[in-house]
């Protein structure tokens, strides 16, 4: 930050009047203050945190806790600009008064220690006699759910007669405070994420105290506005901000075109899947094959450096800079496979991305495998070619553009891509490809009415990241794919059958089987055909061990017990968005950055789909599912 200056005056009268022309105006104020302050306030709130800088080791850290606030405001702590900080205080509470009957001014500051790293504490001022009761509570309760260190923070309230940090006068007069129904409370912070002997700022321990002070900040506040004003928000997430700066467009924006400049999927996929079956065949099954893949057409090492010269420091909202930084480093582990493709260090790093298979799915597996009998081959009459498949396609595009015109999805019969897949939002299909005719409905709906719906209302949503897929979505996204089969009826035993020999293979290959092995596992041990349990094993040993095929099964059982929690299914396919982001994207939601999802699958409305989606609201197991 800049130093203190010494001339220059902090606030002019045509400054005033423009901030509280825009608070009248219920639009959002970012201004630049003389002396190098900052205002942000984003729509009219009866509420305002300050942070006043008094110089000294992690001042720039500790202001930067209220960045991402909806209404803050950050100032020289210099007395020479007491009279200036208070005309601006009072011009904007005046301004707010006319709107709310009630304020709270709260000021947050860097309590003195001799220990900075020691455990986190906190200290909340509430003027005696004028102590908002509801609010301290909730406030104290959020603030102790904070986690920086291993330890519970300590806390404790006082109750002084005036607000304000040590050598610094009160922002507000008590006279001043009455008049403006204005409650003036203090919360000193300790420097837990600077390190004791340095100094230096711990980045892992601000971030954390930045996204955890974020959110109890918007707690208390939603309790003071709920009981000590007229107004009712109806979730605390309501009271977070809506005005995104650039920084997060230019983020948002940058994440998505690298994104799109590769497809990992694609670069992994063999290109020889059915040359490499028939040659596998005619040696007797006992020469592991050789698999070709596409020529990869970018740099990874360009890619990277692209990648970590976003500025994702810059972003103030702690939510969306958590939920950047998370996309940027499934980027940064994605670009390694395509570098390691064919090398050892493909496995490890896709086991870095897609983790080893649970214990619990492990045993769900095996589980499934000895309780579902292994089917028989269908007959070759009952199978569609790769042109019928697409003709279902289709038909099925044409009926979700007419819900919506601006869906762009295309249809591709191509030679080098093995079975059928979306990419970037596209149905390709292998020029091989069958399936059959009573599986062709559930694989449309799975690629058509998920992979390519989400794709779709994920581009419709302000953020582009939606639609490339947030860090990690693939769990969700497949889990809902394999739902929507059951959805239409068309999820078969033998279906969940062939997801738990994909985590039987996934655990083979990361306890150190071979090709071969794995092949003659499923096969001989399992029950599976020559061609599925080939088939499965490429999926898995491609690249050098793709072990993606173990979210299904992990997807669809996190998928049950989420929309067994109350969660609605609809609201899942607003984007390709993640398990562990679900509280993130509703906050999102509420803080109406995020939108409803503009396409509903097809399949939703159904009338054999009805009583499913019922039943899952009430709970099932994947075994159920089976029985249903």
């Amino acid at each position: 930050m800049t130093n203190i200056p010494t001339t220059e005056s902090l606030i002019t009268g045509a400054l005033l009047k423009e901030i509280t022309g825009a608070i009248d105006a219920n639009k959002p104020v970012r201004k630049k203050l003389p002396g190098g302050g900052r205002l942000h306030i984003d729509r009219q709130l009866p509420f305002l945190c300050v942070f006043r800088r008094r110089g000294g080791d992690g001042v720039d850290a500790a202001e930067r806790l209220l960045l991402g606030s909806p209404s803050y405001l950050l100032v020289d702590g210099d007395p020479r600009y007491s009279d200036q900080l208070n005309s601006l205080l009072t011009a904007i509470l005046k301004t707010l008064g006319k709107y709310f009957d009630r304020f709270c001014l709260l000021e947050l500051w860097l309590a003195r220690t001799k220990d900075p790293s020691s455990d986190l504490s906190f200290d909340i001022l509430s003027p005696a006699g004028q102590t908002p009761q509801r609010f301290l509570e909730e406030l104290e309760n959020a603030l102790l759910h904070i986690r920086v260190s291993e330890a519970k923070p300590r806390l404790k309230v006082r109750y002084p007669e005036s607000v304000s940090p040590l050598g610094l006068t009160p922002l507000l007069s008590a006279e001043q405070r009455q008049s403006l129904n204005c409650i003036a409370l203090g919360l000193a912070v300790s420097p837990v994420y600077l390190d004791a002997d340095s100094g230096e700022e711990l980045p892992f321990r601000l971030a954390a105290l930045h996204q955890g002070l974020n959110r109890a900040l918007k707690r208390g506040f939603f309790a003071f506005i709920h009981h000590h004003t007229r107004e009712r928000p109806r979730h605390f997430h309501e009271l977070g901000g809506r005005t995104m700066t650039a920084a997060v467009w230019d983020t948002d924006r940058q994440l998505a075109e690298i994104s799109n400049g590769f497809d990992l999927l694609l670069y992994v996929s063999p290109v020889n899947s059915s040359q490499a079956w028939r040659e596998f065949e005619t040696q007797r099954f006992e020469c592991e094959p050789d698999f070709l893949y596409r020529a990869r057409n970018v740099n990874p090492s360009l890619l990277k450096r692209a990648l970590f010269q976003i500025p994702i420091e810059q972003i103030e909202d702690p939510t969306l800079a958590h939920i950047f930084a998370e996309k940027r480093n499934e980027l940064d582990r994605q670009l390694t496979l395509v570098a390691d493709r064919n090398t050892p260090r493909f496995l490890l790093g896709s086991r870095q991305i897609y983790g080893d298979v649970e214990d619990a799915l492990l045993a769900q597996a095996r589980e499934l495998l000895v309780t579902i009998a292994p089917s028989e081959p269908g007959h070759s009459e009952d199978y569609l070619d790769a042109a019928q498949i697409a003709d279902l396609a289709h038909t099925d595009l044409a009926a979700y553009r007419a819900r919506d015109p601006g869906l762009k999805a295309g249809v591709s019969i191509r030679d080098d891509v093995p079975g059928i897949l979306v990419s970037h939002g596209n149905l390709l299909i292998g020029s091989d490809a069958r399936v059959t005719r009573e599986r062709a409905k559930a694989i449309i709906n799975h690629e058509v009415g998920t992979h390519i719906v989400t794709h779709h209302n994920g581009n419709q949503q302000p953020f582009r990241e939606l639609y490339v897929g947030m860090a990690g979505y693939e769990a969700l996204q497949e889990g809902l794919a394999v739902l929507a089969e059951y959805l239409v009826g068309g999820l078969s035993a033998s279906r969940l059958r062939l997801l738990a020999g994909r985590v039987l293979a996934v655990h083979y290959i990361t306890t150190g089987a071979g090709f071969i092995d794995c092949f003659r596992a499923l096969r001989d041990e399992h029950g599976f055909s020559t061609k599925s349990a080939f088939d499965i094993s490429m999926r898995i040993f491609r690249g050098g061990g793709y072990t993606k095929d173990v979210v299904y099964l992990r997807g669809l059982g996190q998928l049950l017990e989420v929309l067994a929690a109350g969660h609605a299914l609809e609201s899942l396919y607003l984007g390709k968005i993640a398990y562990d982001y679900l509280d993130l994207i509703d906050e999102l939601q509420w803080r109406q950055i995020v939108k409803p999802p503009v396409l509903r699958p097809l399949f939703l409305d159904s009338d054999e789909a009805q009583p499913r989606v019922r039943a899952l609201a009430e709970g099932l197991s994947i075994t159920e599912l089976i029985e249903a």
